[in-house]
C-alpha cells in the first residue's frame, strides 16, 4: 500500500478529524474489488461535497454558518491525494475472517511478521514488541514505543515506566492482565528517541487493527506521541488532556461505533516530573468514572 506523503496525510487527517468530531465519518467508497484499488477522484469529491452540503444545511438550520473554508481545503487536496494513490478502497483485513479476538490478534501479528517496513528494523532492535493483555479488555493503554527493557523482553512497559504504569493500573482498581497495552511503533527507536513521523505512519495501522479487534470501551493515550498519532491533532498536552474524544480506527469494523479516548502523561514523563502525578490521576479518575471502576479500599482511604 502506498504511503501518504506526511504533509498531505496530516492535512487530510486534520480535516477528516474535524468532521469526525462532528460525528461524520467514512469519506471512502465501501464497494469495489481488488481490480479497482484506488478511489476515483471524482467519486471521492462528490462524496465529500455531498457530506459537506448536508452538514452545511444542518448547521444553517440551527442558525449557524458552516466552515466553508474547511470544506474547500478538503476538496483542494483530494486531487493531489488521489493522484499519489493515497486513498484506497477499504479492503477486507485477514482478521475479519475470525470472531475470536485472540485469533484475530494472532493473525495481525503474523501479518506484521519480522517487519522491515521502516528503518527501525536496521537500527538495533532485538525484537518486535507487539502488545500484551486481555484481547477482550474494556480498557487499553497506548504508549509511544518500546525502550531497552521492552526490546529485551518483547513486552511493552516492563521497565521503570512500566512499573509506574502497573501502579497506575492497580490504583484504578484493575489488574495489568485485565487491560491491553500496546505502542504506536513496535520496534525500539535507537537511544529511545521519539519515533519519526514516517515510522509512526508505517506502524500505526497495525495498532489501529489491534484496537478494532479488541474493541475497548476506553483507550488511554500515554503521552503526546500516542495522542497526536491517534487523534491526528497537533496540540500541546495541556490542550489534549482533560476531555474525551470519540475515536474509531480508520478501516476498522464498520459495525463497531468506536470507543472513547482520553489523554494523560506518559509514565516516563511522570518519572522525570513527579509533580504531574496528581494531574495524571485526575485523568485516570475520569476514565474510572466512565468505566464504573473503583480504586482498592486502601487507595481510596
Amino acid at each position: 500500500m502506498p504511503i501518504l506523503d506526511p504533509e498531505l496525510r496530516r492535512e487530510l487527517a486534520n480535516r477528516i478529524r474535524y468532521y469526525n468530531e462532528l460525528g461524520i465519518y467514512d469519506f471512502y467508497r465501501r464497494e469495489g474489488s481488488a481490480a479497482e484499488p484506488l478511489v476515483a477522484e471524482a467519486e471521492l469529491a462528490v462524496a465529500v461535497e455531498s457530506t459537506v452540503a448536508d452538514f452545511g444545511a444542518a448547521v444553517r438550520s440551527a442558525g449557524s454558518t458552516p466552515d466553508e473554508m474547511t470544506a474547500k481545503r478538503i476538496l483542494q487536496i483530494i486531487p493531489a491525494v488521489a493522484e499519489r494513490g493515497a486513498l484506497q478502497v477499504l479492503a477486507p483485513k485477514p482478521e475479519w475472517s475470525v470472531t475470536d479476538p485472540t485469533d484475530a490478534l494472532r493473525i495481525i501479528r503474523e501479518d506484521l511478521g519480522d517487519c522491515t517496513r521502516c528503518r527501525l528494523h536496521q537500527q538495533g532492535r532485538k525484537q518486535i514488541v507487539f502488545g500484551v493483555g486481555n484481547p477482550q479488555a474494556e480498557l487499553m493503554f497506548v504508549g509511544e514505543g518500546p525502550g531497552a527493557d521492552e526490546d529485551a523482553q518483547g513486552e511493552p512497559f516492563v521497565g521503570r515506566a512500566g512499573q509506574l504504569l502497573n501502579n497506575m493500573i492497580q490504583a484504578m482498581g484493575v489488574r495489568r492482565e485485565d487491560v491491553y497495552i500496546a505502542n504506536v511503533v513496535k520496534c525500539r527507536p535507537p537511544g529511545n528517541r521519539t519515533p519519526e513521523r514516517d515510522e509512526c505512519d508505517t506502524c500505526s495501522p497495525f495498532l489501529l487493527r489491534q484496537i478494532s479487534v479488541i474493541k475497548p470501551k476506553a483507550v488511554v493515550a500515554l503521552g503526546a506521541v500516542a495522542a497526536k498519532n491517534l487523534l491526528a491533532i497537533n496540540a500541546p498536552m495541556s490542550e489534549l488532556r482533560g476531555r474525551w474524544y470519540d475515536f474509531r480506527p480508520a478501516g476498522g469494523d464498520s459495525s463497531w461505533s468506536g470507543t472513547r479516548l482520553a489523554v494523560t502523561y506518559h509514565p516516563a514523563f511522570l518519572l522525570r516530573d513527579p509533580r504531574q502525578k496528581g494531574e495524571a490521576w485526575k485523568d485516570l479518575q475520569m476514565v474510572m468514572k466512565y468505566l464504573g471502576l473503583k480504586p482498592p479500599q486502601k487507595i481510596a482511604q
